[in-house]
């Protein structure tokens, strides 16, 4: 570390991961890339998430979505039907903080790593379970993938909505790309450790157990407030009045003016036609009522607007808008440049590329990748340094 740096917010917590799923995994990256020693513990033939399309070139041999996950972490490689690689796993156990992993109940009793034994053997271990539905009720057993908790969180029911419904009105539900409520429920779980190993400063360590399908209902928790007042939000009616997605004439925009000054704004910025001057729309609740008539002059005018053009206009006069990016623009954008969202690292099997660090930045700083996705028990060497730092206290328990 440099003269005058500043350590990582998580120097010195060790954090072991066993995961299958992108939520216990993204709760691992988390804690890793705010500087937690994250030791992913793998299978012999490695994390199913290895071979999770798509693959990057030259090799199409690395996973895009591991090597995003993994990025910064550890690899060591377990055993866990044999006696010693449950050894190996155990003295890792011993030397760290928090345990995240995605293990069914079935499976945490027959290896023995249920909550009350990990309590008696590691007392001082943050449990972090991170499953579909949970730990503990009906579904604790189920397996699910993205598409099955996006639909049981509701938000399913919601998509697609707005202009994609209008563009598309035969389109089935869908789910949105990728794996949204997993990415949530990974957020959960590395927010409870966090809270966990503040808690284990006043008192005993805790178990965190996380449900996904949880953490991705809070996500539509204002359709469930509107339901509870009686309105059932539906993929046909859950869009804004007017704004959402715009079509330019080189692209699209998204546009939101939920206040007056964001309206008066979005006024200027149209060249303040005669319509829009109508006193009766400086009622909010009467641009709501005529939100269809309103909405089809802005998206006349936006046809013939350039996107860089108008988000800059748009941005000098308060009115939230802004380009919906290509990945290539994403990767050269200013702002993500600014804030260092993007960061090269070596990936096996692909090169060097620029990787997403962190949704957030610690005392004004971008936190920094420490390397790319390891190979398969590349730091098996920690076993071995792990048990040599359980000895001592063995010894002296033994005498």
């Amino acid at each position: 570390m440099t003269e005058g740096a500043v350590a990582p917010l998580l120097a010195g917590v060790i954090v072991v991961e066993i995961s299958r799923g992108v939520a216990a995994s993204h709760a691992g990256r988390l804690l890793s890339t705010l500087g937690a020693e994250t030791v992913l513990v793998e299978p012999p033939d490695g994390n199913p998430l290895r071979r999770e399309p798509p693959t990057l070139p030259p090799a199409n041999e690395a996973s895009a979505l591991f090597a995003f996950l993994a990025a910064g972490k550890q690899s060591v490689t377990c055993d866990l039907a044999t006696p010693a690689g449950r050894a190996g796993l155990s003295a890792l156990l011993a030397a760290a903080d928090v345990f995240i992993h995605d293990l069914r109940p079935g499976e945490r009793i027959a290896l023995e790593l249920d909550e009350a034994s990990l309590g008696s053997c590691y007392p001082k271990l943050i449990d972090v379970s991170v499953l579909p539905f949970g730990a503990f009720g009906p579904k604790a057993d189920w397996h699910a993938e993205e598409i099955n908790l996006i639909h049981a969180s509701g938000e399913g029911f919601l998509l697609p909505n707005g202009l994609a419904a209008e563009l598309f009105p035969d389109r089935p539900p869908l789910k949105v790309y990728g794996h949204f409520a997993e990415y949530q429920g990974g957020v959960v779980a590395a927010l409870g450790a966090l809270s966990a190993l503040i808690g284990r400063e006043h008192g005993g360590a805790e178990s965190v157990d996380v449900s996904v399908q949880d953490a991705a209902l809070a996500v539509g928790a204002f359709a469930l407030q509107r339901l509870g007042d009686g309105s059932l939000e539906h993929r046909q009616t859950r869009s804004f009045k007017y704004g959402g997605v715009l079509a330019c004439a080189d692209g699209y925009v998204e546009l939101l003016t939920l206040e007056d000054r964001q309206w008066r704004g979005l006024v200027e910025l149209m060249g303040r036609p005669d319509w829009m001057l109508d006193p009766a729309l400086s009622d909010a609740l009467e641009r709501s009522r005529r939100g269809a008539e309103i909405n089809r002059a802005i998206r006349a005018w936006a046809l013939e607007q350039r996107t860089a053009d108008v988000v800059a206009r748009a941005q000098a006069l308060g009115v939230p808008m802004a380009k919906y990016g290509s990945p290539a623009e994403v990767l050269s954008g200013a702002h993500e440049r600014a804030r260092n969202l993007f960061q090269p690292v070596e990936i096996p099997g692909a090169g060097r590329l620029p990787i997403l660090a962190a949704p957030l930045h610690v005392d004004g700083a971008a936190p920094g990748l420490r390397a790319g996705p390891p190979r398969l028990g590349e730091h098996q060497h920690l076993l071995a340094v792990k048990r040599r730092r359980d000895q001592p206290a063995i010894a002296a328990e033994a005498s």
